[in-house]
């Protein structure tokens, strides 16, 4: 994986931090990457396509909790800028109910594997929320002519090529098919988290914490400049001062929050080793690593990954012993 996100031109430690936030720009240069590297011309397809529940995303599980499956896809795409600036764009006539993906800040077109990845994910909660082998009416791809059959035998419907976009085309009448997957209660409970993580996602977040996640995603093996960061959030770097200042913060406070966050979490959830840890922050050197940790926690930080290992076990051991005591209790 590491060899594939350097030829996408993505840091190697990325899918190591705790938030994994990527521009569409190169969302799109690791898709293409996928693309290039894989010899199936299907990889989009089984990438988009789950089988288990077990593994569906939250988001995906609430999809399935409505009623039938155009409600589905409405909450789908009320909820989809939570992972990703992206729309689900519907369009029905009498005959017909069509589906695209729009990239909002896309410079260029998406990458033929990630459309048939999206197009398969739509089929995969189609079919498992109706039970039913339901089929498109077509697919309509931008691309020129190419492996039709994969595509006409995973969908079960014709394909057309070159055409002006790239759609799933369904009947009308299938947005209203019911849902053997319903469950209100679980909607229930998740449907309020999304909507407050909505809520915060189009502006209760704050200033700084934008900055300090704009941060994070360059930190891997460098330390970013604020004019960098000033770039990557479309400001200038004197309003991006401006704005830190307004509350309280400075560029430098922000970066070190920013690593100390991330320090806790490779150390927490990871075997990198200290000079790793220290490159993947944006340090010269496993000993700057160590001053700067001990001032975060007062200890330096292989004996605060130690700790938490300790009270880990420590926790894991509890909870065994209480399942055996009630075990022996009944």
């Amino acid at each position: 994986m590491s060899a594939l996100l350097r030829s996408a031109g993505l840091p190697p430690g990325l899918l190591d931090q705790p938030r994994i936030l990527v521009t569409t720009e190169e969302l799109f240069a690791l898709w293409r990457e996928i693309g290039l590297a894989s010899t199936n011309p299907a990889i989009g397809l089984e990438l988009g396509t789950e089988a288990k529940s077990e593994y569906f995303s939250p988001i995906a599980l609430a999809a399935l909790s409505t009623g039938d499956f155009g409600e589905a896809m409405r909450q789908m795409a009320r909820y989809k800028q939570l992972s990703c600036p992206e729309e689900i764009i519907h369009e029905t006539d009498d005959a017909e109910w069509s589906i695209q993906f729009r990239w909002l800040l896309a410079d260029g077109v998406e990458p033929e594997v990630l459309t048939d990845l999206c197009f398969a994910w739509v089929l995969c909660i189609a079919r498992h929320g109706t039970g039913m082998q339901i089929s498109p009416v077509r697919l309509e791809f931008v691309r020129q002519p190419g492996h039709a059959k994969i595509f006409e035998r995973h969908f079960g419907c014709p394909v057309v090529f070159g055409a002006a976009r790239n759609a799933i085309i369904f009947r009308a009448s299938d947005a209203e098919l019911p849902f053997v997957t319903r469950n209100a209660e679980l909607l229930a409970m998740l449907a309020p988290q999304f909507d407050e993580e909505l809520k915060q996602h189009t502006g209760q977040e704050t200033f700084p914490e934008r900055v300090r996640v704009a941060i994070q995603r360059k930190l891997a093996g460098q330390r970013p400049k604020m004019q960098e960061i000033a770039r990557e959030l479309h400001i200038s770097s004197r309003t991006l001062q401006r704005r830190l200042q307004d509350a309280g913060y400075s560029f430098q406070k922000v970066m070190e929050e920013a690593r100390h966050q991330l320090a806790r979490h490779y150390l927490n959830n990871s075997q990198l080793e200290l000079n790793e840890t220290a490159y993947l922050l944006g340090y010269e050197d496993a000993n700057s690593f160590v001053r700067a940790f001990r001032a975060w926690e007062g200890m330096p930080p292989a004996h605060w990954r130690g700790g938490q290992r300790e009270r880990a076990s420590s926790a894991m051991f509890g909870a065994k012993v209480g399942s055996c005591a009630g075990e022996s209790a009944g």
